[in-house]
């Protein structure tokens, strides 16, 4: 599948934290933790587990840096 977004980061899920209509899927990518929130269908569509190897595709028009 061809994306236009170009931060595209390969990692591991680490853990998966569902609630009743949402999950927060939490990576491991290079040795920092990304969490994406999702749908629970998404994670059960994909048949997301701890252990998987997948791709967390990043698309913002702005990226906030703070100190």
């Amino acid at each position: 599948m061809e994306l236009s977004a170009r931060n595209q980061l390969r990692g591991t899920v680490k853990r998966i934290e569902a609630g009743a209509v949402m999950a927060e899927v939490v990576l491991d990518v290079g040795g920092q933790e990304i969490t994406a929130v999702i749908t629970k269908r998404s994670v059960d569509r994909l048949r997301l587990a701890p252990g998987d190897a997948v791709v967390a595709i990043i698309k913002s028009t702005e990226v906030i840096i703070g100190k």
